[in-house]
């Protein structure tokens, strides 16, 4: 890739849709782009249903975008991400030798800790191997939690998805560390700023020729306005700004305040981010 590409996030399971879990990965993953000069464009949530993770998956392949997925990639009956991977794909479902060499040790590891004999034919342990079982050419993400790993697969179109687990304290390194395996290159440190200012008591419709005029005048920077109407400190307000590599987001906010000159405004703090 040359250019930066476009990051997504899909996050499984019936347990956030129903609020029995409320979801942690997307603060967290935006927290860990951002602390690389990266940005999230989009996020989906998705219940253990397979026909909709599998269309889910269908878009995220067919298009071009780099995609996290988190959760649904154990072995109980609820666990439906890597049927749906292959089904996506179309590709059929193997056991991936590393996953197995891996898991196997995981099952050595945990019994010598319970002071047990390894069994590698028990039927329980047989059947922990289906959590290596990936559609055809995966590639895998190591999981230095528990050594259980989750997966990477590609689209015809050159999107990827990555897959790891629904647990926090294993998704979130394993994120981190293909961030920084495979994505390096566009890691842009101090590249995004914004900048803006509390105005208020003023209405959106007014300043809408404002900021349309400042995104036409300064190709990529985005100018953003956020409206409160209860603020328990500024009460009814808007915060309007700009967003974008710091140059370019400098001249944006300098044009946009010149603009705003033009109205009669009370004006709350200037942020910067």
């Amino acid at each position: 890739m040359t250019s930066t590409p476009t990051f997504g996030l899909i996050i499984i399971g019936d347990e956030i849709m129903s609020g029995k879990r409320q979801d942690k990965h997307l603060p967290k993953v935006i927290e860990l782009m951002t602390a690389r000069g990266l940005s999230l464009s989009w996020a989906e949530y998705v219940g253990d249903a397979p026909d909709r993770i599998t269309a889910t998956l269908v878009r995220a392949f067919q298009s071009v975008d780099v995609v996290f997925s988190c959760g649904g990639i154990g072995a109980t009956p609820d666990d439906h991400t890597r049927q749906c991977a292959g089904r996506a794909l179309g590709l059929p479902l193997v056991l991936h030798p590393e996953a197995k060499r891996l898991i196997q040790e995981r099952m050595q590891d945990t019994a010598k800790e319970q002071g047990l004999p390894y069994e590698p034919d028990r039927p329980d342990n047989i059947h922990r191997l289906n959590m290596g079982v990936f559609p055809d050419g995966a590639k895998i993400i190591r999981n230095p939690y528990n050594k259980i790993p989750g997966f990477s697969c590609q689209g015809p179109a050159g999107g990827v998805v990555h897959f790891v687990p629904g647990f926090p304290v294993m998704a979130w390194p394993m994120i981190e560390s293909v961030l920084d395996t495979h994505y390096s290159a566009h890691f842009r440190q101090n590249a995004y700023v914004e900048k803006s200012v509390i105005i208020l008591g003023a209405m959106e419709a007014t300043l809408t020729p404002l900021m349309e005029s400042i995104e036409t005048t300064h190709p990529g920077v985005k100018v953003f306005s956020l409206p409160s109407v209860d603020h328990p400190q500024w009460g009814r307000h808007i915060e309007l700004g700009v967003k974008g590599e710091p140059d370019a987001a400098h001249r944006a906010y300098l044009a946009l305040r010149e603009g705003l000159a033009a109205f009669s405004l009370q004006y709350g703090p200037e942020l910067v981010r």
